[in-house]
């Protein structure tokens, strides 16, 4: 894809979600996981990501515990509580459906005239 897509808004978590749920990251690797599932489509800033996560944690939904990153830097490794498991099928199933509406609005075709 030549051109990154915008991040749409209140998807930020449910992305940081599904990348911790896959293993347990450090913040640049969540933003990192997220670039490599969406294709490179998406970027995500620091900036944004680093206060989704404080956010995340402060809600119950990712746990933290200090580790090594792979550059033998002291880095925080975020990990999925039970409550943000359950919070990503949650967001996961709306968004779904969301997308199903989406769909259904756009594919909807002009319903001829008569005459």
């Amino acid at each position: 894809m030549d051109k990154q897509l915008e991040l749409l808004q209140g998807t930020l978590d449910l992305l940081i979600l599904k990348a911790v749920s896959l293993g347990p990251l450090h913040g640049y690797g969540v933003l990192l996981r997220i670039q490599q599932i969406s294709g490179e489509a998406l970027v995500i800033q620091q900036g944004s990501l680093y206060p989704a996560l404080y956010r995340l944690e402060h809600q119950g939904l990712l746990a933290t515990e200090w580790g090594e990153s792979e550059n033998n830097r002291k880095a925080k490794f975020y990990r999925l509580t039970t409550a943000g498991r359950l919070r990503l099928e949650q967001e996961t199933a709306k968004w779904n459906r969301m997308s199903g509406v989406m769909d259904a609005i756009l594919s909807a075709v002009p319903v001829p005239e008569q005459a």
